[in-house]
């Protein structure tokens, strides 16, 4: 259940999501989403938050995000992962759409992707 944003500059693209994440000016300042101590990201919204993460990955053409569980959480469901997917992808969009050609979700889980937490 890897996203998957094909770009040229996949470094750049990750640190522009941060840095909108981290920007002090309301304008163009992403809101939904955030960083934690580890460096993956989650939404921040009551019902979604911390229900699921995302780990970057930076490729040598793309920008992929694993989705991984809460330690110790429930395997991550199938409305959770659509949802992550979909509303990451939508912010990429809104604040992105200059800085990658595609973004494309995986339907079933990758190598890197933890479906369930180990600990």
């Amino acid at each position: 259940m890897a996203l998957i944003f094909h770009t040229s500059e996949p470094k750049a693209l990750l640190k522009s999501f941060e840095e909108k994440i981290d920007q002090d000016e309301p304008k163009g300042q992403i809101r939904t989403w955030k960083k934690t101590k580890k460096g993956n990201f989650t939404h921040t919204s009551e019902q979604w938050g911390s229900k699921a993460f995302f780990r970057p990955k930076v490729g040598a053409d793309r920008l992929i995000f694993n989705m991984i569980p809460l330690v110790g959480g429930k395997r991550i469901s199938v409305e959770e992962y659509a949802f992550y997917h979909g509303h990451l992808t939508e912010t990429f969009i809104v604040h992105f759409d200059s800085k990658f050609t595609k973004a494309t979700s995986t339907a079933k889980p990758t190598d890197n992707d933890l479906m369930k937490s180990d600990k």
